[in-house]
């Protein structure tokens, strides 16, 4: 798996740098700071042509630098609950979501925040992969991932934990703005097109939807799970 970009694998050099197997870097470019972090953290590093990068990146812009990292190491949901009343992360349910750009704008937004962790699910939805990080810009190494099979089960299980599960739905919902929410929370964003499933729908303590007067569309995923997790954040921490 490749990580493209300054930020995203400056990040990964200060967070995991034994998750790195190499960094290519464009001969003529001036990135000092990763240079002078890899030597430190003892991680390859190779100067490549400008012809030479090109090819090895496929001419996707990464202002010259390119990390061969090791496949993303998804966190277990067991882990998230296991922590103290006092350390509980807000968890987001992804569920169904599909376009590996809202998935890493959605990991972009969140580690703006802290304290949140991501769930998706191990089928019929788009996995951590090189199009997500790229997108993220270093989140990821900021938001933990788990990916667990079943999410009628894995709300259940936060549940028991003490969560109150909320569910984000266009309308019929609680407005977000005029809701004082419980905690510890855990989100669930349903797809674009379906929404939450209704089989899903049935584990919601809570039902929350995001008052838009303007035009008759809607955000899309990435964006409603933003200013969710914004409000989120200022309630929790009672900014």
């Amino acid at each position: 798996m490749r990580l493209y970009g300054k930020n995203p694998v400056l990040e990964r050099l200060k967070s995991a740098p034994e998750t790195i197997n190499k960094i290519y870097i464009r001969k003529g470019v001036n990135l000092e700071n990763i240079v002078t972090l890899s030597r430190e953290k003892n991680v390859l590093l190779a100067h490549m042509s400008e012809e030479k990068f090109a090819n090895y990146s496929a001419n996707i812009n990464c202002q010259g630098v390119v990390a061969e990292v090791s496949e993303f190491a998804y966190s277990l949901l067991e882990d998230f609950l296991s922590r103290p009343d006092e350390d509980l992360l807000t968890l987001i349910f992804l569920d169904h979501i599909t376009d590996p750009q809202n998935l890493g704008a959605i990991l972009r937004s969140l580690a703006c925040f802290s304290g949140f962790a991501l769930v998706i699910p191990k089928h019929a939805s788009v996995s951590i992969n090189e199009t997500v990080l790229r997108v993220a810009c270093g989140g990821e190494s900021f938001v933990p991932v788990a990916q667990i099979p079943n999410f009628s089960i894995g709300t259940e299980l936060a549940k028991k934990r003490g969560y109150w599960i909320a569910g984000a739905v266009v309308t019929g919902g609680k407005s977000l703005l005029e809701t004082s929410l419980p905690f510890p929370l855990a989100l669930v964003m349903g797809s674009e097109d379906k929404g939450v499933r209704p089989a899903l729908r049935s584990h919601l303590d809570l039902e929350l939807t995001l008052p838009m007067p303007g035009a008759n569309i809607s955000f899309n995923v990435a964006t409603a799970t933003a200013i969710f997790s914004y409000e989120i954040f200022k309630q929790k921490n009672k900014i």
